[in-house]
């Protein structure tokens, strides 16, 4: 890039489809551009939309009703905290993991072709170190959790091996997904009370169902481009029929959801109906993107796919007003 003039060199050591203003852009060195580009952090949206069900499941486990143990309800600020660091990191590591699979496939994909792999700005042993480090910031947080936790946590490797390969072979690669981006669903709630029960694998069940819609509307963005090179997708599979699909997925992702709140207890032990509520608003927040959709329109179709972090923000306020409304008016 040495004979292009600077500020068309900047833009070409971006990618298509960040945000020019990204604070990596603004903040980082040059030199780092690629490998925050490899780990997606100047597209946050997807380690929010990992976090999601870790951060629910944490704000729903201390609400399990124990007649025989004292709870405040309120989630752990730690496991917070070690949540939000091993979502970035670990979807960085899923993202660097991704592209080294799916390099052949980005080079012919409008979208993702200037990706640092298939534009050659990283080369494939820089990846693979770059891997390796995120995932060692993954598994450092891991070991802040019980046993129990760490194991179920180092079980959800062998989904997140498996999925860049299910495009290939499936039409489901989002079914494929919502397992690997549910997992905390799982972990939250093992990590709180050291094994799983009813209500987190509902919880799961429910969050991958809302896995598979919103990454439906993302690979919309895509679908003539892996129509041409043979990519599979929930997108291609549903086609003129996903708002229907969509209505579907989302009133699953709201009835499972329901039921972990009534399996943990949340009933029970005093009144919780913020967090049902919570589902409340969050159900229209979901029939507003289903409303709005425009599957041909491949900028509105990222806007809501972006804008489940909302929906993740009204379940988690939900439940930690459940929370504090019990803390409140306790009973017994």
């Amino acid at each position: 890039m040495k004979n292009l003039r600077p500020g068309v060199a900047r833009a070409a050591e971006r990618v298509s489809d960040a945000p020019s203003n990204n604070w990596v852009y603004r903040v980082l060195p040059r030199g780092v551009w690629p490998y925050a580009q490899l780990a997606r952090w100047d597209r946050p949206i997807g380690w929010q939309l990992l976090l999601w069900p870790c951060w629910w499941a944490a704000a729903l486990a201390p609400q399990r009703f124990t007649p025989s143990a004292v709870h405040t309800g309120l989630p752990s600020g730690w496991h917070l905290l070690l949540f939000v660091i091993g979502a970035i990191a670990m979807r960085g590591a899923g993202c660097t993991y991704n592209d080294l699979i799916d390099e052949g496939i980005d080079s012919k994909v409008a979208r993702t072709r200037s990706r640092p792999l298939p534009s050659g700005r990283v080369s494939r042993l820089e990846a693979k170190l770059f891997l390796v480090v995120q995932a060692l910031v993954g598994l450092l947080v891991l070991l802040q959790f019980n046993v129990f936790a760490i194991l179920l946590g180092i079980a959800s490797l062998a989904i997140v091996a498996v999925y860049p390969f299910l495009k290939r072979i499936t039409d489901w690669p989002q079914l494929g997904l919502g397992f690997a981006f549910s997992w905390g669903a799982l972990m939250g709630w093992a990590a709180y009370w050291g094994g799983l029960e009813r209500a987190p694998l509902l919880l799961y069940a429910g969050c991958i169902l809302w896995t598979i819609g919103y990454d439906t509307i993302y690979a919309h963005q895509d679908k003539e481009d892996d129509a041409l090179i043979g990519v599979r997708s929930t997108a291609r599979l549903f086609g003129r029929h996903t708002k229907s699909a969509l209505t579907v997925l989302y009133l699953g992702t709201i009835l499972f959801m329901a039921a972990s709140f009534f399996m943990a207890g949340t009933t029970a032990g005093g009144p919780a109906w913020p967090a049902y509520c919570g589902l409340a608003i969050g159900a229209l927040q979901m029939s507003w993107q289903i409303m709005t959709l425009d599957i041909d329109d491949a900028d509105q179709c990222l806007r809501l796919f972006k804008s489940n972090t909302v929906f993740g923000w009204i379940i988690f306020f939900g439940l930690i007003f459940s929370a504090l409304w019990k803390l409140s008016f306790p009973i017994g």
